[in-house]
């Protein structure tokens, strides 16, 4: 079986985010032909149209990181009830110039977690949306709306046993989404 690559875009910076967390913790799950691997975003300009003609290295990175990986995988934290600006950056950066977005026909999911009792619900559907007008085709069901809680995580970083096999079912439909579109 051919190695799938998940570009992982974890859309906070703080360094022991619960979004990260949950990153490392969902590859742990993943099976053996899957790796995980989280593209920078931090160094990133803000996007500015003038740029376009002459990327910064960390725009080329972030673009040939995308499109070398089969999937992507975008985990949000929920900032003012949408996504956080340094995700919507480096969307923007992937995106351009016109014509030449590193997204359409990639499969994604999207997945989040916060301390709310809804989880990142509403940044998600935001994110949806943009990825829709991108040409992304996105994961619609099962959504993921998870609440860092007591025992979301075990010591080793792993999912918690409370949660484990809910995570566990999303990550496998996400990965048979993945599988479905790269098929062929």
């Amino acid at each position: 079986m051919a190695q799938i690559k998940i570009a992982v875009l974890v859309g906070s910076l703080r360094k022991d985010s619960f979004n990260r967390r949950l990153a490392v913790a969902l590859a742990k799950l993943a099976p053996a032909d899957v790796t995980f691997e989280q593209v920078r975003i931090d160094d990133l300009p803000l996007y500015n149209q003038d740029d376009d003609g002459n990327p910064a290295d960390s725009v080329k990175r972030l673009k040939s990181e995308i499109q070398s990986a089969q999937g992507l995988l975008f985990i949000t934290p929920e900032y003012n009830r949408s996504i956080p600006g340094v995700l919507k950056n480096a969307i923007d950066h992937g995106s351009r110039p016109y014509g030449k977005s590193v997204f359409p026909g990639k499969p994604a999911g999207v997945i989040g977690v916060s301390v709310g009792a809804i989880g990142t619900a509403l940044a998600q559907q935001h994110l949806r949306n943009v990825l829709a007008y991108l040409d992304a085709p996105t994961l619609g069901q099962p959504e993921a709306f998870v609440q860092a809680k007591d025992g979301l995580f075990e010591a080793d970083g792993s999912i918690g046993e409370a949660s484990r096999a809910f995570l566990q079912g999303w990550l496998d439909k996400y990965l048979a989404w993945v599988r479905l579109h790269t098929a062929g």
